[in-house]
């Protein structure tokens, strides 16, 4: 349920809310917001209307404008930056599982993530219990050694032959021992599952890094789990109809001691005169 309402005793009528709603259904009468009449299933609940509000006019779905945090100081550009020029995928992960508070903190922080049309519809497996992570790794591995036996990899999927092997002599190629994991997942029919996906997970990466934690985007893990052993996704609640990637994560075996050099190595400026264009 929308929820919506306004106290009309603090309503200033300024009209923020009508101008930055996404949809267009709040107006003002006679100086009060309001939603117009029969659009109320057309609100993405972004809450955009309670944030832009100067005064806190605004509560809806059970959200209360005095409840919500002010906005601070975003971090300094300078911070920003060496974040994304320092952060590294990290292979090398230490067997010391992820303190309960701060894996909870990272959790929470994937509510606020953006999803096409705000319908926030994507799915989070979490895997904080490394015991946990112990018994699923050597599961998965187990299943693609039993697929790669039976020659029932999938196409393009050959090589993980070659990594069950290495897994059984200690190598641990696919999940790196990472004592922690986080798939996302979204509805194909969804207005973009997979923007979605990328989206969280590269928000969760920035925050993790930035508190001292590893992490790592790894493809093998989603492959193996997606479409060499999909029994093991159902058992983990993934929908057969999800699109998902796994993230691995926990506190790094390795210390980096520089950034590395990179350049755009593909672009293009547009220069093009509008005005003769067929468009």
């Amino acid at each position: 349920m929308l929820q919506w309402q306004v106290d009309e005793d603090r309503c200033v009528g300024c009209g923020e809310c009508v101008t930055e709603c996404p949809v267009g259904i709040i107006e003002l009468r006679d100086g009060v917001a309001g939603i117009l009449p029969h659009r109320e299933k057309a609100c993405l609940q972004c809450q955009h209307c309670l944030a832009v509000c100067p005064v806190g006019a605004f509560s809806m779905a059970g959200v209360q404008p005095d409840a919500c945090a002010p906005l601070g100081e975003m971090p300094a550009p300078e911070a920003m930056d060496r974040l994304l020029r320092q952060r590294r995928s990290c292979r090398r992960f230490a067997q010391k599982p992820v303190e309960p508070a701060l894996f909870q903190r990272l959790v929470e922080a994937l509510a606020y993530a953006p999803t096409g049309k705000n319908v926030r519809a994507t799915r989070f497996t979490v895997v904080d219990d490394a015991s946990v992570m112990e018994r699923l790794r050597h599961t998965v591995m187990e299943g693609v050694a039993r697929a790669a036996a039976d020659g029932t990899l999938p196409e393009g999927l050959g090589f993980f032959a070659a990594l069950a092997r290495r897994f059984a002599e200690g190598q641990d190629l696919v999940f790196r021992k990472a004592p922690h994991m986080i798939i996302a997942s979204s509805p194909k029919g969804g207005p973009s599952p997979e923007a979605d996906v990328y989206i969280a997970l590269a928000q969760l990466e920035l925050l993790a890094q930035s508190l001292g934690l590893g992490t790592l985007w790894c493809g093998f893990a989603t492959w193996a789990i997606q479409a060499v052993v999909p029994h093991v996704a159902r058992s983990l609640g993934i929908p057969e109809d999800h699109v998902m990637y796994v993230m691995l994560l926990g506190y790094p075996a390795v210390r980096f001691h520089r950034a590395v050099q990179r350049e755009i190595r593909h672009s293009f400026r547009v220069t093009l005169d509008l005005q003769s264009q067929p468009w």
